[in-house]
């Protein structure tokens, strides 16, 4: 798995998580990340919309629904 897989399952795995957690997590997995590289790690996947953080809390993204969905498909 590469480094935003590894996050995913991490929050996934979590649901809500600090930094710290997660990098808890990952340790324990055997999947020791430095510091920078969770940093811009996780700053990706929330960019991406895969993740979301309020007050240095990460958790999946909200679904958009099927209306984004559909808009994703067919376009406008």
């Amino acid at each position: 798995m590469d480094r935003e897989a590894w996050v995913m399952r991490a929050v996934e795995a979590l649901r809500f998580a600090t930094f710290k957690d997660i990098q808890r997590y990952l340790d324990e997995e055997g999947e020791p990340f430095s510091k920078k590289e969770l940093e811009d790690t996780l700053k990706a996947l929330v960019a991406k919309g895969l993740l979301e953080e309020k007050e240095g809390t990460y958790r999946l993204a909200r679904k958009k629904g099927s209306a984004e969905a559909l808009k994703k498909l067919f376009g406008d």
